[in-house]
């Protein structure tokens, strides 16, 4: 019964730093750094460091290893003390210990806890992920480099809402790579419910779009480097074009993303790790390469004339953030979520299931809708209600969560051989 009561609290804690990692990223795009006592708005510049940003989501993932390092000690510590009473486990823990007690294993009582599951190997039949082979962790996170930095250039364009929501794109692209790669096999209403996804993600960009295209042009915001000469020749026509720009960046992102998940299902069939330490190593590896990389652009690009106070002008991001309290705070919140996220969301998937964990991701977007609407960060936009809509049934469709409607007419008239042949 104690398992069972923390898995409302894991699902809470999960929507919850999941919603402020969005509306902390987005607070931060909307923090003035020069020139905010100027009469004229366009001449205030607002933090605009989507590389930064990606540098401190690895942070927080690196966060996992003090959460890994605890529970080592406080298991060792636990186990000294064993050869006392300990009591009986529940009936949610007896299949768990049941399997480790053929082989003669003892099992920690901590082994049937929810939120213990992210710490303990989950597969003892593949090879460990030890040595060299940690290395491997290193595709994945070069993925997650340029997957967030995209996403995060994006939510420079858009509303919170409208980022969350074309984030939904990435079924599409998990389901393609998975048939692609992982030679996985779709039913046929799974590749309808990519197309439901698909034309969600579209009519959400669609309504960013018609709801600008009436609005005054934007400021013109100063992009470096060659993607970025791109945007500053057409930023001065319309905010309309910076929305279809930003929904654009943040749906090609989805790609990287995707191909993330592919390689770290591919590595994890192969081989066994906690699943918090897969975190914690991408999280080092990402933090490196992405320092590195900063590094480089900054003595290339964000030094000259025409990357001062780009993103890749990594001094200036640098004072920018420390010498603003609110960005301070909110960066080190967004830490703080991003590590919670990673562990409420893998204790999700190992205590119930995959598809849960992507219905509540699916919620989320909901919950920052409302919030962004109530902060005034946005308006209300009818036509994104529809995209939403679809963009929920596509998932819901896509993981089971309903059934199409075909199947449930052929269940009703031919019954359950029936089904099975359209499936």
């Amino acid at each position: 019964m104690a398992s069972k009561a923390l898995i409302p609290f894991l699902v809470g804690m999960m929507l919850l730093t999941g919603v402020c990692n969005t509306l902390l990223t987005k607070y931060q795009d909307l923090q003035c750094v020069r020139d905010c006592d100027s009469p004229d708005p366009k001449r205030r510049a607002l933090f605009e460091q989507p590389v930064l940003q990606t540098a401190q989501m690895f942070v927080g993932e690196m966060g996992c290893w003090l959460v890994v390092g605890g529970f080592a000690l406080w298991t060792r510590v636990f186990a000294s003390g064993r050869g006392e009473y300990a009591p009986v486990g529940t009936e949610d823990d007896v299949g768990e210990v049941a399997d480790a007690e053929e082989g003669d294993e003892e099992v920690p009582p901590e082994a049937g806890l929810p939120i213990a599951k992210p710490l303990i190997l989950p597969d003892e039949t593949r090879r460990p992920l030890v040595g060299w082979r940690v290395i491997l962790l290193g595709l994945p996170a070069c993925c997650d480099i340029a997957g967030t930095t995209l996403m995060n250039v994006g939510l420079l364009f858009v509303a919170a809402s409208i980022y969350q929501m074309t984030r939904g794109a990435l079924v599409l692209f998990v389901g393609l790579f998975s048939v692609l790669f992982l030679h996985r096999r779709l039913h046929l209403y799974q590749w309808v419910a990519l197309l439901v996804v698909v034309l969600g993600v579209a009519i959400v960009g669609l309504a960013g779009v018609v709801a600008n295209s009436g609005s005054a042009p934007a400021s013109s915001t100063v992009l470096r480097a060659a993607a970025t000469l791109l945007i500053r020749e057409i930023s001065p026509a319309s905010s309309a074009l910076r929305t279809i720009i930003g929904v654009l960046l943040i749906a090609g992102a989805q790609v990287f993303t995707a191909t993330q998940f592919v390689l770290e299902e591919w590595i994890l069939e192969r081989y066994a790790l906690e699943p918090l330490k897969v975190v914690g190593w991408e999280g080092t590896f990402g933090l490196l390469v992405t320092v590195i990389g900063m590094a480089i652009l900054h003595l290339t690009v964000g030094r000259t004339p025409a990357g001062r106070h780009g993103y890749f002008d990594a001094s200036s991001g640098w004072t920018q953030l420390t010498s603003s309290r609110p960005l301070l705070v909110s960066s080190f919140l967004i830490m703080l979520s991003i590590g919670g996220f990673n562990f409420f969301g893998l204790s999700v998937t190992r205590t119930v299931s995959a598809t849960s964990r992507s219905t509540i991701d699916t919620c989320r977007t909901l919950f920052i809708w409302l919030v962004s609407l109530g902060l005034g960060w946005e308006s209300f936009k009818g036509l994104q209600i529809v995209g939403f809509g679809l963009l929920v049934y596509g998932t819901f469709l896509f993981n089971g969560i309903v059934r199409p409607p075909v199947i449930r007419w052929l269940r009703s008239r031919t019954g359950r051989a029936g089904v099975e042949q359209v499936e």
